[in-house]
């Protein structure tokens, strides 16, 4: 199973690499936050190494502001391009 994983993981490390520039950093962000954090937030924009989420309330930007290190180094491993940071913003 593990080899399995391994090689699905370069699948999409692979595509979301050849993924235009600032498309990268959006598309990596459901595969570094997981299904359950996906369906409940939404990638805005990327500018600058920042990647803005937007989130439902000022609980879940809290909760995710503190994951947000971890989120970065995964996305960073699969996006082209660098992201420095997340700016989670609650949706109006």
């Amino acid at each position: 199973m593990n080899r399995a994983s391994a090689g699905l993981e370069t699948i999409v490390a692979q595509a979301l690499h050849r993924a235009p520039g600032n498309e990268s950093a959006l598309l990596a962000w459901p595969v570094a936050c997981g299904s359950a954090v996906a369906d409940r937030t939404r990638a805005l924009s990327f500018s600058d190494g920042t990647l803005r989420v937007e989130v439902a309330d000022a609980g879940w930007r809290r909760e995710l502001a503190n994951l947000a290190p971890r989120y970065v180094a995964l996305i960073n491993k699969y996006s082209a391009t660098s992201v420095k940071r997340i700016e989670f913003v609650v949706k109006a």
